[in-house]
């Protein structure tokens, strides 16, 4: 069949119906009769060649082929209501930026980052936070602009996405200022038996770390494992632990000598990354963001390109 062949009206309604999972549902929405609607939903599985649904009375269940239609249906129609809304938000001089965040990324970084567009009176910002892979498939369905990360994804036909790398920050041992000022621990090899809280093994930081005491022979004794960063800030300011994490996470405490600096390694690092869908359209806030960030804007060269030439930090240690 040719897509001249396809009517997409036929396809946006069994798409309505599939959303509601009820043609009663869909038909108020769409104010046309029920009738009418099941009528044009068998010409498209006419069209298609196969049931879309397997009807038992009034209940609707989508079937394997179903569920294929419905998923590219709904990159097709979410797709058409962005266009509509950037059309919208184009009239009144409005950006919709729609960031999506992996959950065990620093908050501090993320607003750091995102500052130039917090800062901007033209653009409306929406962040949301999960897992990176079901922020990388809600990227590819169009329903985020960006996703920022602390690892690239790899780019396949499949899952077409451009991982930009946005600089590296030092991952630091912090502690409270009455329990730790003055004392500078060597990482790891002062670390045996010593109570310390760190990130979970979801984070990239703590398979670093994990590596890094195990070639020592060092032991520490862990008090606590965080999935959160801001959790993670909590239990370095109120406990009297070692806390290993990107010093950006709890830049606030440190600059008020709420917590303080004790030891650091150059093999512990985190790595930040802007993750888009290939030939995506940017706008044009979003678009200054990478391009700034492209040309050095801030830490330093990415440690996975062998030919990118090192950036002189734009932020200082406590950023």
């Amino acid at each position: 069949m040719d897509l001249n062949q396809l009517n997409f009206k036929h396809l946006f309604y069994f798409w309505r119906v599939a959303k509601q999972g009820s043609l009663t549902h869909a038909a108020e929405q769409i104010q046309t009769s029920q009738s009418a609607l099941s009528t044009q939903i068998r010409q498209l599985e006419t069209r298609l060649g196969t049931p879309l649904f397997d009807r038992q009375g009034r209940q609707l269940t989508l079937t394997a082929t179903g569920r294929q239609v419905f998923a590219y249906a709904e990159s097709i129609f979410e797709l058409g209501e962005e266009m509509l809304v950037r059309l919208e938000g184009r009239d009144t001089g409005t950006a919709h930026v729609r960031v999506g965040s992996v959950s065990t990324m620093s908050r501090n970084f993320q607003v750091n980052w995102l500052r130039p567009l917090l800062q901007d009176p033209a653009v409306v910002l929406s962040v949301e936070s999960g897992p990176l892979q079901t922020l990388v498939e809600r990227l590819l369905r169009h329903q985020l602009d960006v996703v920022l990360a602390n690892q690239p994804v790899p780019s396949d036909p499949a899952r077409p996405v451009s991982s930009r790398f946005l600089g590296s920050q030092d991952i630091s041992l912090v502690g409270r200022a009455d329990h730790w000022a003055g004392i500078a621990l060597r990482v790891p090899e002062d670390l045996d038996a010593v109570d310390t809280a760190l990130p979970s093994a979801r984070h990239g930081v703590r398979l670093q770390f994990d590596a890094l005491c195990f070639a020592a022979g060092v032991q520490p004794r862990l008090r606590a494992e965080i999935d959160d960063m801001t959790m993670l800030r909590l239990i370095a300011r109120d406990s009297g632990w070692i806390t290993v994490l990107p010093e950006v996470v709890v830049q606030d405490e440190l600059l008020s000598g709420e917590l303080v600096h004790v030891g650091q390694s150059s093999q512990l690092t985190e790595h930040f990354y802007a993750i888009t869908a290939q030939h995506s359209h940017l706008t044009g806030p979003l678009d200054q963001l990478l391009t700034r960030a492209a040309a050095g804007g801030m830490f330093t060269a990415d440690p996975t390109d062998s030919s990118s030439p090192t950036r002189t930090s734009s932020c200082s240690q406590n950023d």
